[in-house]
């Protein structure tokens, strides 16, 4: 009888053993379904070893052929000097038509968890868009003033639609620093159309 006993707690022991790790797989089975609604935050950046720096930007809508703001921003620890000029490289691929009615240049609060980005100043500018022979397009950003080399962030704001294809897109920055002739590279931005 005794040995009877043991083996009947013995098998329930075993079930247990096996019973409840199998409840909990099949549980948390239909939860898995909702992993594909997630979408992550990565980035991908084209030579990352090669000198390229990459730059914070933020946008309001990522969806093809939606309208779109957005946000380049240039932080403290993205310029050395005060700047001059500041060149936008668009790419080629993104095929939307820009106009300086749409793009504004300002001192930005850069949002965050609970709060939103917004411009706090607009910074008087001359813009000019060019297309060169290679049908690049780049916009050039005179301020009135120098932009000073301190402890606040700047953006470039463009409103625009988003193009038709989705992909990703690099844009690059160059900065004129006072005192200097010659414009140097600040770093790149890459969008995500989806």
């Amino acid at each position: 009888m005794l040995e009877k006993n043991k083996q009947i707690s013995l098998n329930f022991k075993i079930f247990g053993f096996l019973f409840i790790p199998l409840t909990s797989i099949l549980i948390s089975i239909p939860f898995f379904s909702y992993i594909g609604n997630v979408k992550a935050g990565i980035e991908f950046q084209w030579d990352q070893d090669s000198g390229f720096r990459r730059l914070n930007w933020f946008q309001k809508e990522n969806k093809r052929n939606f309208r779109n703001k957005i946000y380049f921003f240039i932080r403290p620890s993205d310029r050395n000097n005060d700047l001059l000029k500041i060149d936008l490289i668009i790419p080629k691929t993104f095929n939307k038509k820009l106009e300086t009615k749409n793009i504004s240049f300002c001192k930005v609060k850069i949002g965050g968890f609970d709060s939103r980005t917004k411009c706090l100043e607009t910074i008087p500018a001359d813009l000019e868009i060019k297309t060169d022979e290679a049908s690049l397009k780049k916009l050039s950003i005179y301020p009135y003033s120098p932009i000073p080399f301190s402890k606040d962030s700047y953006a470039i704001v463009i409103k625009t639609f988003n193009p038709k294809r989705s992909g990703l897109y690099q844009f690059h920055s160059y900065g004129q620093p006072k005192g200097s002739t010659l414009s140097s590279y600040l770093g790149s931005w890459t969008i995500m159309i989806d």
